[in-house]
């Protein structure tokens, strides 16, 4: 048997450690893999920074000297599933250590967390860590990351085996919908307080869409002050729970994914429209890094790259139920033939094989 201890930054609570890594435990359990995993933040950091509270020092401290603490024990494992990074803000010295210690490791990126050090506008930590993530990547064994723009990066860093595996849902969770016409047209969004900014943006787009047609916004895991940023909209607002969020996107008609055009919206992953596909609604997204790949080579939706394609797009599909219909089934399809657990799983499996090697 196969022993992988999993060095993830957040519980399930938090959508890059469940989606990314924990959501495929079950599965290699019936591969003869046994992953022990050990969380750097717990659910109350997550709720502490959903939350816009303060986090006790104390609390901090004691989290990072248990992910130091665990390391110790790294031998008795065949490698080390990392999550972005062991210790955030911290140079890459205990990821050098495991390399000379010849402990093997695997590090996975869903998000362009270099920029948290190469942009920041902290000019301390820009000059000493802004290189910190490439070290991270060329110590590693296998560098697994969620779309090409990470990939990228990840090669020119030096790390030796790089492997891309989209975010995907587990398909398992997702029921094939029946496309049924609802009373008011609904479009949908699902996210965290950390993107809601991305609706807020399109306020004005639709304050006039509005005007057009009736709709409700249905927003899944923003924060209550949004209805407050969007006067004159008929808003439905449900906290985000997992064992609910397939019920709450099967509400919508059509979800969307609104970005802006950055460097570290090039390090999303898509997800939102992923989950999208799979519950057969059509989709109207930013197009920027992967979603333009998602949608295009899918033909699941529309990419809407001003506010005039926004609002235009979001009324085609308002009006246009047969042309919604299809692009739903081609998410579907798509979401059964390639961005589920169960055919990303393979993919996995060759990632781990390549660090034990």
């Amino acid at each position: 048997m196969t022993k992988i201890l999993l060095l993830s930054k957040y519980s399930r609570l938090g959508a890059s450690s469940r989606l990314r890594t924990q959501q495929y435990i079950p599965y290699l359990a019936e591969s003869n893999i046994d992953v022990t995993v050990a969380p750097l933040f717990n659910d109350a950091y997550l709720d502490t920074i959903y939350r816009n509270k303060k986090l006790s020092k104390f609390s901090l401290i004691k989290m990072l000297l248990s992910r130091i603490a665990i390391l110790f024990k790294a031998k008795k494992y065949d490698f080390l599933w990392i999550e972005k990074e062991l210790l955030p803000y911290f140079p890459a010295f205990f990821e050098l250590l495991l390399k000379m210690l010849g402990i093997k490791y695997v590090v996975d990126y869903d998000d362009a967390i270099f920029h948290n050090y190469d942009l920041s506008s902290n000019k301390l930590i820009k000059s000493c860590l802004s290189n910190k993530i490439d070290k991270v990547m060329k110590y590693s064994d296998v560098v697994i990351v969620g779309n090409q723009y990470l990939g990228d990066r990840a090669k020119k860093a030096g790390a030796k085996n790089v492997r891309i595996i989209p975010t995907v849902i587990d398909i398992s969770r997702y029921p094939a919908e029946n496309l049924t016409e609802k009373n008011k047209f609904t479009i949908g969004w699902i996210g965290s307080p950390s993107t809601q900014k991305y609706i807020v943006d399109l306020y004005e787009t639709l304050v006039k869409l509005n005007n057009e047609i009736e709709f409700t916004l249905l927003l899944v895991g923003a924060t209550k002050d949004i209805i407050e940023k969007l006067p004159g909209l008929d808003v439905q607002l449900f906290d985000w729970q997992e064992s609910l969020e397939v019920i709450y996107i099967n509400k919508m008609d059509i979800g969307i994914m609104p970005l802006v055009n950055g460097p570290w919206e090039f390090g999303k992953c898509g997800y939102k429209l992923i989950q999208y596909m799979a519950c057969s609604k059509a989709v109207v997204a930013s197009p920027v890094g992967v979603n333009i790949d998602i949608v295009a080579n899918n033909q699941c939706g529309l990419l809407a790259k001003d506010e005039q394609e926004w609002f235009d797009h979001l009324l085609e599909l308002a009006k246009n139920q047969p042309l919604r219909v299809k692009y739903a089934e081609n998410g579907r399809k798509a979401v059964e033939t390639t961005y589920c657990v169960q055919q990303q799983l393979p993919n996995l499996l060759a990632s781990f094989n390549l660090a034990l090697t």
